[in-house]
């Protein structure tokens, strides 16, 4: 990296802490909101270089928030402190959205979920599944993350998720992962767990009302595709 200021020296008003003091959070480049979580730059470099050059290499800060923490200390001017705060600020903002209100979300659609749970899992690179718990107007009680998986596969407890679902007097649920290669098309094990929440629902007087799998911008919904074929 060529010589330049650091940001000690730069004019208060250029300054990333002190433009979020005076103008507010918005108004900061995505270079600056990451040179505030790197606090300080490398040798002849600012903080806001080092940004820069990330986004250069990672495209921007949907595709950097995907990274693994082993790939995260690969990127130039990253080591394993720089890693873990940047990591640990994608988590708690993942966190932030699924812990958000639900009272007053309504499904009505397969459409609907989507948008609720999408910003929760289309970025990440390993699959995570998820249950929505609804009230009998299908307005959601509370939605909680099942399981973790590696790359390509995760399971689901259907006894927990039912035993779960009567504590929280659920009238419905739905059940919504993802899929990180891309292609949201179920699986022979999509469909056998789905089936097998079916009928265990089925039993406590529980409706599964859909299973969705998030793919990128797409999805594929048993809803919309198979369950009214029934």
């Amino acid at each position: 990296m060529k010589n330049t200021l650091s940001i000690k020296e730069w004019r208060a008003e250029e300054r990333p802490r002190e433009k979020m003091a005076q103008r507010g959070v918005a108004a900061l480049t995505d270079a600056e909101l990451l040179a505030i979580l790197l606090r300080t730059g490398g040798r002849n470099c600012s903080a806001v270089d080092i940004a820069r050059e990330i986004l250069a290499e990672c495209e921007s800060l949907r595709h950097l928030s995907t990274y693994s923490f082993e790939r995260m200390t690969t990127v130039k001017g990253v080591g394993t402190a720089k890693a873990a705060t940047l990591l640990a600020a994608f988590e708690a903002g993942r966190r932030s959205m699924a812990a958000g209100s639900d009272s007053d979300t309504v499904i009505t659609d397969a459409r609907s979920a989507v948008e609720v749970m999408a910003p929760i899992l289309c970025n990440l690179d390993h699959e995570e599944c998820w249950v929505m718990f609804l009230g009998r107007t299908n307005r959601v009680i509370s939605k909680e993350r099942l399981s973790t998986g590696g790359v390509a596969a995760t399971t689901i407890d259907v006894k927990m998720v039912v035993r779960r679902a009567v504590e929280k007097l659920a009238s419905s649920i739905i059940l919504i992962h993802n899929h990180p290669g891309g292609n949201p098309a179920p699986g022979a094990s999509d469909r056998r767990q789905t089936e097998s929440l079916r009928k265990a629902a089925q039993m406590l007087d529980i409706a599964l009302l859909d299973h969705i799998i998030v793919a990128g911008n797409q999805y594929y919904s048993f809803s919309e595709e198979e369950f009214r074929r029934r």
